[in-house]
């Protein structure tokens, strides 16, 4: 039954396949070429399964992949199943959704947290820094802010780019949430300069933490 449903839901993501959309997620390092909402579509008929996830994710298709991450239950892999799977996960998306619509829901999210901060694999250490953000908005209490911030310091300028955007990312919320720590963490923006200069739509928030940290508390403020 279970291979059934894997063929089908293939079929079914293969005839929903657009060149269009594949180009646009291209240019961002993605490789599906499937329409976000009707994969969702898909999903949602499938229901929660979790060994059909588990078969869909070992298809290496991203766009099953993506369905895999919606149909799973997180609390049903092991740490070292998980560990796996941010190894495969090669594209932007998959790794987005993966941690969180998964990790962070996963019991020993933090575990994997203090796992990956200091893989060589930019993906792994990358998906280490996203758990430290989830943890400054949520458990503040395990972690130790000002230490986390004499890291991105020395080593955020010089890192590899999606653990610098996760490092960044960190840098911005630790800003945002710690008052007593915002002007150091805003001097550290400033210093640095990481994604000063990076092509911000109209009505989007920057992503040079200096402007968003400031742009978001301005909006808590009102």
């Amino acid at each position: 039954m279970t291979l059934t449903l894997v063929k089908s839901t293939l079929a079914a993501l293969q005839d929903l396949e657009d060149p269009k959309i594949l180009a646009v997620n291209q240019r961002h390092g993605d490789d599906h070429a499937v329409n976000l909402t009707k994969l969702r579509a898909i999903a949602k008929d499938l229901k929660k399964d979790q060994p059909l996830a588990r078969e869909l994710w070992r298809t290496d298709n991203s766009a099953a992949r993506l369905v895999s991450l919606l149909i799973c239950r997180p609390k049903e892999f092991d740490v070292d199943e998980l560990d796996l799977m941010i190894r495969q996960a090669q594209t932007p998306k998959v790794t987005d959704w993966l941690i969180n619509y998964v990790v962070k829901k996963h019991p020993l999210w933090n575990e994997l947290r203090l796992r990956w901060l200091d893989d060589e694999s930019d993906n792994v250490a990358a998906a280490g820094w996203a758990l430290n953000t989830h943890a400054v908005i949520t458990k503040p209490d395990i972690l130790d802010d000002s230490a986390i911030l004499d890291t991105i310091e020395s080593f955020m300028k010089n890192a590899t780019p999606r653990t610098q955007w996760s490092m960044n990312e960190c840098l911005a919320q630790i800003g945002i949430h710690r008052p007593e720590l915002r002007a150091r963490a805003l001097d550290i923006g400033e210093r640095l300069e990481v994604l000063k200069d990076y092509p911000t739509p109209p009505n989007c928030t920057s992503p040079f933490a200096p402007i968003w940290i400031e742009e978001i508390v301005l909006r808590q403020s009102k």
